[in-house]
């Protein structure tokens, strides 16, 4: 019976000195998941936040803006490819969320693009910002940094519509 009191304590040492595995934020019918940034050089003036959501409502929303105490200008953006080239803009307009769909914002398409940073992103730090929906209102996300090589989450699927 030690052995397993001992067994046991060992893994609730264990499971305590993991990191929280970040967790979903709903939002009246919003549900904000997997927010992250790629860590960025010293230096660099630019960084980019990724995320999905899924609106579980009979009505659509619209992420209208953010604002983050680490970025001077943050804004929406959309990438696109118009005839093999590459283009980033800001959604003046916001980024619709159509009523029962889900929509990634990630690499080459839409993302949050924080520009004018007042500091780098560290791979393994957190920050936070502050989401503005047209409908839902404001909603605090806590961003993850990944190293500068990371890409999505392993094992996380979603749709795009």
């Amino acid at each position: 019976m030690r052995m397993f009191a001992a067994g046991f304590a060992l893994l609730v040492a264990l499971v305590a000195a993991q990191p929280l595995a970040a967790h979903d934020i709903t939002k009246g019918d919003l549900v904000i998941s997997a927010p992250w940034s790629r860590a960025t050089p010293a230096g660099a003036e630019v960084a980019a936040g990724y995320l999905v959501i899924t609106n579980k409502g009979l009505s659509a929303d619209r992420l209208v803006s953010l604002s983050t105490e680490i970025s001077g200008q943050p804004e929406v953006h959309e990438m696109s490819n118009e005839g093999g080239v590459m283009k980033m803009r800001a959604l003046k307009d916001g980024l619709a969320i159509p009523a029962g769909a889900t929509v990634k914002l990630q690499p080459a398409g839409y993302h949050l693009m924080l520009m004018k940073l007042k500091k780098p992103l560290v791979a393994g730090q957190h920050y936070k910002a502050t989401l503005i929906f047209e409908k839902a209102g404001p909603v605090e996300v806590d961003f993850e940094v990944r190293a500068m090589g990371a890409g999505q989450q392993k094992g996380h699927t979603g749709h795009n519509h």
